[in-house]
């Protein structure tokens, strides 16, 4: 089959590994199946998406909404919109995961602000009717719990996208864009201990006091995170390995 193709936007070397072995682990790609590109590391080269299955947006430490951006940054957001141009065109299979809803939204002329930001923690979420009838849904329940952790989120939805996941704090939580262009604001590639290594990382980066990681660590383990949560990877590395 053709790979599928993991594009990472952290520059902490331990953060970028971490997200490519928590995707391996819940889409069940071999480590073969699955490539990764660092785009902060160096300008993205010309991409043929015909070459891959599908396309994963990870999360990272940038915002769309961020009033003044490093050239890194500005240079990282114009290599996505290249991507995301050849997305939209083919309707090419594309997960957005946390920094994706942002840049999607964004890209497509919706609004992205500090509105619904949510501190790092689980959250109660649920599916809308659309989400009811979603292949990456089938196995999620209605009501779920997931880890967030953002400082952004959607405000206004773009045009032509369906809602399928929503939550009370942070209103668009998973959409759907054309037939295979997904989104989500949770992360569906976290699970309890993988997101406390992410709030190691990220201690120091303004999503939470850096004295409360400890007790966070314990919300964290306590969690009751639905593990069918983490379906949405394998359903979307099932639905389109070709």
């Amino acid at each position: 089959m053709k790979p599928f193709l993991l594009l990472s936007c952290r520059p902490e070397d331990a953060a970028a590994e971490g997200e490519r072995r928590s995707v391996l682990h819940f889409s069940g790609l071999r480590d073969e199946e699955l490539q990764q590109i660092r785009v902060e590391l160096a300008p993205l080269p010309v991409l043929d998406l015909d070459d891959y299955s599908g396309v994963l947006l990870g999360g990272g430490p940038y915002n769309s909404s961020d009033p003044v951006k490093s050239q890194v940054q500005l240079r990282v957001e114009a290599d996505l919109r290249r991507v995301l141009e050849d997305v939209f065109v083919d309707d090419v299979p594309f997960l957005g995961l946390c920094y994706g809803i942002g840049t999607v939204t964004a890209h497509m002329g919706g609004v992205v602000d500090r509105t619904y930001g949510e501190p790092a923690g689980p959250v109660h979420l649920r599916r809308t009717d659309a989400g009811h009838r979603d292949p990456l849904l089938v196995d999620v329940p209605e009501t779920f719990q997931a880890f967030v952790g953002h400082k952004e989120a959607v405000r206004e939805l773009p045009e032509g996208a369906v809602l399928l996941v929503e939550g009370d704090a942070c209103p668009v939580q998973m959409f759907r864009v054309q037939k295979n262009c997904y989104v989500t604001q949770f992360h569906p590639e976290l699970d309890a201990e993988h997101f406390i290594d992410r709030m190691k990382i990220y201690r120091h980066a303004g999503y939470f006091a850096p004295e409360t990681l400890e007790d966070l660590s314990e919300q964290a383990r306590d969690a009751n995170v639905s593990p069918a949560v983490h379906t949405i990877l394998s359903r979307f590395a099932q639905h389109y390995a070709r």
